[in-house]
């Protein structure tokens, strides 16, 4: 029976749109907990380049997915399910609301859908040759490979993510089948709650805009002051902490690869394309329910009513 599924509600939109504050307010207006769904907020002492909420921001909400990793720990997608799962378990049994909070599009999906993700055993063999080969010839090379088999993971994954490049090339090797059209197969499933599924958006020059002011926010709060002491507690590249925007190009940065002026230019320049591909996400998504804050003049109270209103369906 469609009234007997527990509720969900979800708020995402791209990095920089202005979710955290909403989601307080939501929360508090619907006896919600928050569980954020985003890659790098799980790590702990990664807090200025994951723009991680400060506990006074919080206003007694609780938040969880927050600060549950070290940065030399693995986390994906399965693991993260695993964890959101428990977290909702635990908030249902104690009469509250889960909201799902956070621009990470494939970890939302997985929750919503319960994606069912394959026990295959990772083949070693072929991931060394894979990482030798992303080593030898690039990052952009083993990417075209996967162009070759998939494309359409190919456009959903970007080049620098070498990681996921190599789980998209590896599901291919398994299965035989494309990751992309898996993943689209899980998408048609129908949602194991009831529901609602809110995409805050912006005006792209203003989001862009905002993702440039958060960028040198960033700097002047110790982005790079951050990244030097991980690196001086042996955080390296090839970790998939290191991999998020801002703490890859830092890196280059103290590395002497690169200078900051350039670090800077590429952290802004891929944190834009990083909003729209993730627009581009939420967009082939069913059900969602576009909340485009022009439309609501910039009113944030105007936005949460709209919200709230339609949460009184579920």
């Amino acid at each position: 029976m469609a009234d007997a599924k527990k509720p969900l509600i979800i708020l995402t939109g791209p990095t920089a749109v202005g979710k955290t504050a909403l989601s307080i307010e939501l929360a508090k207006k619907v006896g919600g907990e928050i569980i954020s769904a985003d890659s790098m907020q799980v790590y702990r002492r990664m807090d200025v380049g994951s723009a991680k909420i400060r506990t006074e921001e919080m206003r007694g909400i609780p938040h969880h997915m927050v600060d549950i990793l070290d940065p030399e720990e693995e986390f994906n997608v399965v693991l993260f399910q695993k964890h959101v799962k428990e977290c909702m378990k635990d908030i249902y049994e104690r009469g509250r609301v889960p909201l799902l909070v956070g621009g990470t599009g494939f970890y939302i999906q997985s929750i919503l859908y319960d994606i069912e993700f394959t026990d295959n055993e990772e083949n070693a063999a072929y991931r060394r040759e894979l990482e030798a080969l992303a080593e030898e010839k690039g990052s952009i090379f083993l990417h075209e490979m996967l162009e070759k088999v998939d494309k359409g993971a190919a456009d959903a994954i970007h080049e620098n993510n070498v990681k996921r490049v190599i789980r998209a090339l590896e599901f291919h090797m398994l299965t035989g089948e494309k990751i992309s059209e898996h993943n689209e197969e899980q998408r048609e499933k129908e949602s194991a709650y009831s529901s609602r599924y809110f995409v805050l958006n912006d005006l792209r020059h203003i989001l862009y805009e905002k993702i440039d002011e958060r960028v040198d926010k960033m700097l002047q709060e110790g982005l790079v002051e951050e990244v030097d002491r991980l690196k001086k507690e042996g955080c390296t590249k090839d970790m998939v902490s290191m991999q998020g925007l801002g703490y890859k190009e830092i890196l280059s940065y103290l590395s002497g690869e690169i200078d900051l002026e350039r670090a800077v230019y590429l952290i802004k320049r891929d944190t834009r394309h990083f909003a729209k591909r993730q627009l581009t996400w939420f967009r082939r998504e069913k059900d969602v329910i576009w909340v485009n804050k022009d439309e609501f003049a910039y009113n944030d109270k105007a936005i949460l009513d709209y919200m709230l209103m339609k949460c009184k369906e579920i």
